[in-house]
């Protein structure tokens, strides 16, 4: 009989709940958020060959072979500081994991108080105090003191999943975090290398300087020895010595470049200021790695970014469900347990000192629901927002790889034309030297054609170095690095 009672009463409850929920299910607001447009082109409209072979897939310390270079990224991986604020970040949205999953568990408390009360006696319990019949010789206490400990629990039920889906939501911030510390590793890398190619750029271009300032100041005795020949006047040699300077001028301020750029590779890895260990020798002669960028939907799994802005969405989506519940009844379940008397002596004794209780409780957002309906319509905009991002995001990545691969291309083609224009502005300087001494050119045949050279050297070192830039934004926008 008792088995048919209370299933009577579960049908009954059930059939409530039931009723509640299409109750209040009827009266949510609701709003159509777009799904993200992923969608990418078959290739980068190149003449590159389209397979899926990919040089993000390459680990940096193959991707990166100069070993003083391999060195400083190894650095900057373990002291950069903003790496290891974004590090710290990873860490609390790990621990936030914790805290929404707790949020659906019950929780435990244990209780313990001590306290002591004086009513009035004009009052209902006082008067009902006065009226307690006492054993004789026993008189009630004045003022009442208690003493209690018991553990109580409160758990709220998840119907509707909203706490299921916070904790889920948590899981895609931490996620998004953790790639967020990808992105900027792969950012670290790119920036440490740019810089170290930048100063060995420096390095060649100082060195050149030093190289034309021999030839000039050669070029300035020679012109010296005609002058007292009287062969040249004083304004061939004023013109030369102010070309002197001029170049002398500009090695202080290179000099000044490569101190900086030495002190924003230290930055980045942590350092205080000191020379940056580099073999910038063979730097002009560096031969490019072959570069295979595979095809655009590789971006969606290798860029860092990317994957960050979908799990973003996919928090983003997590929300609006949880802003949504609020809509819906919340079920609460508390119980306690624990001893109780007004004399310490007492409260060991059971069961008269023994209390405990049950209590279910259910509240629904009725009247004047603006709040609640703020926050979902705002939860609804930040999902829409997260959609443009991550869409946003693709496409910035795809036009990326895009512009490199043409600057590789046209850097390859204007490299190519400035080794030409170098080689035959070199061979004119020897051919200029020997017609001026022989007196069949002037000086300022010699002074032009010196800076002719001299800009045409430091024009293919900064080639070069573009080259090598370029080589380190595909790898960093082909989404390699973090691997």
């Amino acid at each position: 009989m008792n088995k048919h009672i209370f299933k009577y009463i579960n049908l009954r409850f059930a059939f409530v709940l039931t009723l509640l929920g299409t109750a209040f299910y009827s009266c949510v607001p609701t709003r159509e958020i777009r799904d993200e447009q992923v969608a990418l082109p078959d290739n980068f409209n190149t003449v590159v060959s389209q397979d899926t072979v990919n040089s993000a897939q390459i680990k940096w310390k193959d991707y990166f072979k100069d070993p003083d270079l391999i060195a400083l990224i190894d650095t900057a991986l373990v002291n950069n500081q903003e790496l290891n604020i974004m590090l710290q970040q990873v860490d609390m949205a790990q621990n936030e994991i914790k805290a929404r999953k707790g949020e659906y568990l019950p929780f435990v408390d244990i209780q313990a108080g001590a306290e002591v009360e004086k009513v009035g006696r004009y009052t209902s319990q006082g008067a009902n105090d006065a009226n307690t019949d006492i054993k004789p010789s026993e008189e009630f206490p004045e003022p009442l003191p208690n003493y209690g400990v018991g553990a109580f629990a409160t758990w709220e039920l998840d119907i509707w999943s909203k706490l299921h889906n916070a904790k889920k939501a948590a899981v895609m911030e931490y996620l998004s975090t953790v790639e967020g510390k990808n992105f900027m590793v792969t950012n670290l890398i790119s920036e440490i290398a740019a810089s170290y190619f930048e100063l060995q750029a420096l390095d060649n271009k100082l060195n050149i300087i030093e190289q034309n300032l021999k030839l000039q100041n050669n070029a300035l005795k020679t012109v010296v020895l005609q002058k007292q020949a009287a062969r040249a006047t004083e304004l061939g040699v004023k013109r030369l010595e102010a070309e002197v300077f001029k170049n002398k001028s500009e090695r202080f301020a290179v000099k000044q470049d490569i101190v900086e750029t030495e002190n924003r590779i230290n930055f980045l890895i942590g350092r205080a200021p000191q020379s940056v260990q580099r073999n910038s020798e063979h730097f002009i002669d560096r031969e490019m790695d072959s570069l295979y960028v595979g095809i655009p939907s590789q971006l969606l799994a290798n860029r860092p970014d990317i994957r960050k802005a979908e799990y973003e969405l996919q928090a983003a989506k997590l929300d609006t469900k949880v802003a949504k519940a609020n809509f819906y009844p919340a079920f609460t379940l508390k119980a306690g347990v624990g001893l109780e008397a007004f004399n310490l002596k007492y409260l060991t004794t059971t069961p008269e000192s023994l209390l405990y209780n049950v209590i279910g409780d259910m509240v629904a957002p009725l009247i004047n629901r603006n709040a609640i309906k703020a926050e979902y319509y705002n939860a609804n905009d930040r999902q829409l927002q997260a959609v443009f991002d991550y869409e946003k995001t693709i496409l910035n990545a795809y036009i990326e790889v895009v512009n490199q691969l043409s600057n590789i291309d046209n850097l390859k083609h204007n490299y190519a034309l400035k080794e030409q224009q170098v080689e035959a502005l070199t061979k004119s300087i020897d051919i200029t030297n020997k017609l001026f001494r022989s007196a069949r050119a002037d000086y300022m045949e010699v002074l032009l054609t010196q800076r002719d050279a001299l800009e045409s050297r430091m024009d293919l070192v900064e080639t070069k170095k573009e080259q090598m830039t370029a080589f380190v934004q595909m790898y960093k926008s082909l989404g390699g690095g973090w691997n």
